[in-house]
């Protein structure tokens, strides 16, 4: 790794392990401290050792979703090379603003295998398929699990108008190809008074990228309706075991693992961890953990539960991302 990358990569790195630490020392000052020690000697290390399984599980089939998508294009990339984006992605939206920076380097990576528009089609059809799992499921949950907070209610609109205006976008997109022309005409006209070669260049690349970005969405819809249910069947294999993490450390914790109600605030955490404030969403993941969780769980164990919720989805996506990217990839994604 060069200086130059290994000093944009490490200082984001620690920034965001340091907000996190912080956050959880405030939150172990505010509970019962002694009490808290006491829990964590008596652990049960057989119900952590599931939490990871759990994390685990959330790498592998993300990275099965991402090699259905791409053959959905009719292209092919192997299950190793799929899971190997995954969990080097994850570590890329560690050290980026909110929890939804590993798409670059998604794309980055499947842009060695694919065109880049096509690239770029698969990962926003993960992050649409994520989008209306969150809301559908959401809303389910939030009925069944009894746990109605104003402030869950809110996440939850607030997503599903950023996910409508989302669609809308794209169906502008795929409807017409004249609107890429008009697009591509306007870009055009922005950058010209900086050269125009330089800006007809930008243009042409911008408005072959985006028709192959539109051709690709339009050959994914085509595709039999089974291979689509069970891209969605996939998501939702992604993140219920991300999801019951929580319940499990709970378990280890000698407490009830509240599933209905823990998987509820974690739709709720995902969401709101999409706002690109720190690195990972560090401080932000802790503190709405708390605010959620303390509506069911003992004070004296909020503060082990949310650092060992961060150490298994957190910390482990750091130190075994940062190690693929480096021992496997040599780090030629990370610039």
């Amino acid at each position: 790794m060069e200086p130059n990358k290994k000093s944009s990569t490490v200082k984001p790195m620690l920034f965001g392990l340091i907000v996190s630490v912080i956050t959880i020392a405030v939150i172990f000052k505010l509970t019962e401290t002694k009490v808290t020690w006491e829990i964590i000697f008596k652990a049960d290390l057989r119900f952590l050792l599931v939490a990871f399984i759990l994390h685990t599980l959330f790498w592998f089939f993300w990275g099965v979703r991402l090699k259905l998508l791409t053959s959905l294009l009719k292209a092919d990339i192997s299950l190793r090379y799929a899971l190997e984006i995954s969990i080097a992605s994850t570590f890329l939206a560690a050290i980026t603003p909110s929890s939804a920076g590993g798409e670059p380097l998604r794309i980055k990576m499947l842009s060695d295998r694919i065109p880049l528009g096509s690239a770029t089609a698969v990962v926003l059809a993960e992050r649409l398929l994520d989008a209306i799992f969150f809301v559908a499921t959401l809303a389910v949950f939030l009925v069944i699990s009894g746990f109605a907070t104003k402030f869950g209610f809110e996440v939850g609109a607030i997503f599903s108008v950023c996910l409508i205006g989302f669609i809308i976008f794209l169906y502008f997109i795929v409807k017409d190809p004249k609107n890429i022309d008009r697009f591509s005409n306007w870009l055009y006209s922005k950058l010209k008074r900086f050269g125009e070669q330089k800006a007809r260049w930008v243009s042409n690349r911008v408005k072959e990228e985006s028709m192959m970005f539109r051709n690709a969405l339009v050959d994914m819809v085509k595709n039999p309706i089974d291979k689509i249910t069970l891209s969605l069947i996939y998501t939702a294999l992604i993140w219920f075991p991300e999801f019951l993490v929580p319940s499990a450390i709970l378990l280890a914790l000698n407490q009830d693992p509240a599933f209905l109600l823990s998987i509820t605030a974690q739709f709720i955490l995902v969401i709101v961890s999409l706002i690109p404030l720190t690195p990972g969403s560090s401080g932000i993941a802790e503190a709405g953990m708390v605010y959620l969780y303390s509506r069911f769980v003992p004070q004296a164990v909020l503060g082990v539960l949310v650092a060992l919720w961060r150490f298994v989805t957190y910390y482990t996506n750091l130190f075994v991302g940062l190690i693929v990217n480096v021992k496997l990839l040599k780090s030629k994604y990370i610039d």
